[in-house]
């Protein structure tokens, strides 16, 4: 059979032998890795668990009958320990009870020698298969525990029109994705729609805030601590990287890490590695990381309070969020979205809530709806329902969205002013203005010159 051919065949496997017959042990490590597997060896049981301490394995082969720790020991010790790897023992002839015993103090199967390689290999390949579901029957389990509400995004406007081809354009990619934008604007409800259009839409999504948690219990929540790592560590707990592994992580509020935690973040970007905390052992993971912040990092960076090296690693593929007040005709769409089928909302209402400018932006809304709901009478909402502050808040100026609304401004003029404001928004930075508007920046400077902006 083409080598070639056997390696694309194969799962992505690390495999550790540990026998004390260097012979057999060497020919199986040539012949593992000749078929595409990763592959560690040891000489016996001592050397076998401290390998395994250092390097997680998904499957190890191990002959039962070795001097010092012997196979039966070695593999009693692997068992206690936090995701074991599946173990597959070796036992010679007439030793059967031995790989009985070894069978109910978890090794997942047994082979007499002198054992045939092929086979051998196909065991191997098998035990790492139940070893990946079980990691994925944990991710799932896990996720579904952390899990937060799922809402769809909605919109007709032209900036949430972009926003959507921009969530399709980059679910195809695993690569980071850093989405911008004020608070409230609906950031993660952006990556779950990119983790949604993904290939690793059946893969886990798990999500954390950098904001809700003091640096070491952050720490502790990407990257997981080994037991009695600090006060309060009374047992191993696997990091969000893990749970993660093999779909997409969420860092919301990212631009709150310290400077600590975006060292070891950019590590785990550049090559996957990373360490729990109080744990010598590296841990690999394949983990796409979409993050989000309602910061100005560009800023943050020249600031020196963000690393440039993560901003530009994690900046690969980004996607700015408009503010609700940009958004022409989609507040009275979510207005009606968070009142629900049942309930009337008065025209003076919608009136209002299109005229206000909405600081707080989506939640703002939704809060202010939710509230207007319970003041209400019967299932009607009236201006009185509303919160005093949109009630008494004076008209807007004209700007593009709602002077979009009215129609009572021509196309150029609107134009322009779309321009302008996108452009004060973004702090005169041309890049950002490009990017927001969709397009390149040699077509902005064209732009700013016709409309004379300076």
């Amino acid at each position: 059979m083409n080598d070639s051919k056997t390696k694309s065949d194969e799962l992505d496997i690390d495999l550790l032998i540990v026998d004390d017959e260097t012979d057999f042990r060497e020919s199986a490590c040539r012949y593992m890795k000749r078929i595409g597997f990763r592959v560690d060896e040891a000489e016996d049981g001592e050397e076998a668990l401290n390998v395994t301490t250092n390097k997680k394995f998904d499957v190890v082969i191990m002959d039962i009958h070795m001097p010092g720790v012997s196979g039966i020991q070695a593999l009693s010790e692997l068992m206690q320990r936090e995701s074991p790897p599946k173990v597959i023992m070796l036992t010679g002839g007439g030793t059967i009870e031995n790989a009985v015993e070894s069978i109910k103090l978890g090794a997942y199967d047994f082979l007499t020698k002198p054992a045939k390689l092929d086979d051998l290999a196909r065991l191997v390949k098998r035990a790492c298969e139940a070893h990946e579901l079980e990691k994925e029957n944990r991710q799932l389990k896990e996720v579904i525990r952390r899990q937060a509400p799922q809402s769809d995004m909605i919109g007709t406007s032209p900036a949430m029109q972009e926003v959507f081809r921009l969530i399709q354009r980059v679910a195809s990619s695993d690569k980071p994705v850093l989405i911008q934008g004020e608070s409230g604007t609906g950031k993660e409800l952006v990556s779950r729609a990119i983790h949604k259009s993904s290939p690793l839409s059946e893969k886990p999504l798990v999500v954390v805030n950098c904001a809700a948690l003091p640096d070491q219990l952050l720490e502790s929540e990407l990257f997981g601590h080994e037991k009695g790592a600090f006060t309060g560590a009374v047992a191993a707990k696997p990091g969000l990287f893990e749970i993660a592994d093999g779909g997409t992580l969420f860092i919301d509020e990212f631009g709150e890490m310290s400077g600590a935690l975006q060292a070891k973040l950019l590590r785990v970007l550049e090559d996957g590695s990373m360490r729990r905390v109080g744990s010598v052992a590296e841990r690999k993971v394949k983990v796409r990381v979409i993050a989000a912040t309602n910061r100005d990092l560009d800023q943050e960076v020249k600031d020196k309070n963000f690393r440039e090296d993560l901003f530009y690693r994690i900046n690969v593929l980004g996607i700015m969020l408009p503010p609700l007040r940009q958004r022409a005709g989609d507040i009275r769409l979510l207005a009606e979205k968070f009142s629900g089928p049942d309930w009337s909302v008065d025209e003076d209402v919608m009136t209002r809530l299109e005229n206000y400018s909405w600081p707080g932006n989506v939640r703002q809304l939704q809060n202010a709806i939710e509230r207007a709901k319970v003041l209400a009478e019967e299932d009607r909402i009236e201006l009185k329902n509303l919160p005093a502050a949109i009630v008494e808040s004076e008209e807007r100026p004209v700007t593009a969205v709602n002077a979009m609304v009215s129609g009572d401004i021509d196309l150029e003029t609107l134009n322009k002013l779309h321009v302008v404001e996108t452009y004060e928004k973004c702090g005169k930075n041309k890049t950002k203005t490009a990017q927001a508007l969709g397009i390149n920046r040699r077509s902005l400077y064209r732009l700013l010159e016709k409309f004379e902006i300076s």
